[in-house]
C-alpha cells in the first residue's frame, strides 16, 4: 500500500516481507488495514515521517495513529529510529509499537527507556501472529485516544 489513496493511520516499518504482509493481511481482514504504508528500513520510516529522501509518502503526521517498528532493520535500527522520533517535537508523542521477534531483556528495557509505548514479540505460529496485530490495530486506532494535536506542540 502506498498510502496515497487515504491519509496513512499505521506506520509499518518491517524488513521481512512475510512479516508485513502477515501484518496486513491481518489488519485487512479486521477492516484496518486502508491506511497501512509499509517501509522496508529506518532509513525509509525516516524519510516517511520527516519528508526527506525519495519516500517521503506521509504528509500530515496528525493522522498518524501508531508505527508498528522492527528493531532489527536495515540501514537505521528500530531503537535509532525511536530514538530520532522522541526527540523531535513533530513525532514524541505518536505511539509507537515495538513489534519485533527479539527476546532480549536488554532491547525491552532500552525501546521503554528510549519511550516505546508498548513492546510485542512476534508470535511464531500464524495464527497467533495474525490475532495479535489485530489486537493491536483494534487497540492504536479504535480505543485509544491521543492527545489532541494543538497540545502536544506545548
Amino acid at each position: 500500500m502506498n498510502g496515497t489513496e487515504a491519509p496513512v493511520e499505521i506506520l509499518l516499518v518491517e524488513d521481512t516481507p512475510a512479516d508485513a504482509e502477515l501484518c496486513i493481511r491481518s489488519l485487512r481482514k479486521h477492516n484496518l488495514a486502508n491506511r497501512v504504508l509499509w517501509v522496508k528500513d529506518g532509513a525509509e520510516a525516516l524519510d516517511s515521517l520527516y519528508h526527506t529522501g525519495s519516500n517521503a509518502a506521509i504528509t500530515n503526521l496528525d493522522n498518524l495513529k501508531v508505527v508498528l517498528l522492527d528493531l532489527r532493520l536495515p540501514k537505521i535500527d528500530g531503537l535509532e529510529v525511536l530514538r530520532r522520533m522522541r526527540s523531535d517535537q513533530r513525532t514524541k508523542s505518536i505511539p509507537i509499537v515495538i513489534l519485533t521477534s527479539s527476546k532480549e531483556s536488554s532491547d525491552i528495557a532500552k525501546a521503554y527507556s528510549l519511550g516505546a509505548n508498548s513492546f510485542v514479540r512476534k508470535p511464531v505460529e500464524f495464527d497467533a501472529f495474525s490475532e495479535t496485530v489485530a489486537k493491536l490495530g483494534f487497540y492504536w486506532l479504535l480505543v485509544n485516544k491521543p492527545p489532541p494535536s494543538s497540545e502536544i506542540q506545548k
